[in-house]
């Protein structure tokens, strides 16, 4: 994903993109910032798999990764990603990765 590089936070990895985090690792848990009406939708229908992480104003998702294939923790992660990058950015990469 252009842009994304790992960084560590007290010995735990988060995923930025510049100073902005899309995916992080804390106590043991992995915290992703979703579409607001994508976490809202998965919050009620899968909460054993997603539930609500303050973060500010706004909710991210704490996600239990031992519910997810690695298909959907991909596209989480992408979501998640195109959360925080420029839409000139990310529509292109989408459009590439639609097209392979």
């Amino acid at each position: 994903m252009p842009g994304a590089h790992e960084v560590t936070y007290k010995g735990n990895p988060w995923f930025n993109v510049g100073t902005k985090s899309f995916a992080l690792a804390i106590d043991g848990r992995v915290i992703l910032k979703l579409e607001k009406g994508h976490q809202e939708l998965l919050f009620e229908i899968r909460p054993q798999t997603f539930s609500k992480c303050p973060v500010a104003t706004v909710y991210w998702s704490y996600v239990e990764l031992g519910h997810l294939d690695e298909a959907e923790l991909e596209g989480l992660v992408l979501e998640a990603w195109t959360q925080i990058v420029p839409k000139k950015i990310s529509r292109p990469f989408l459009a590439d990765r639609a097209v392979t």
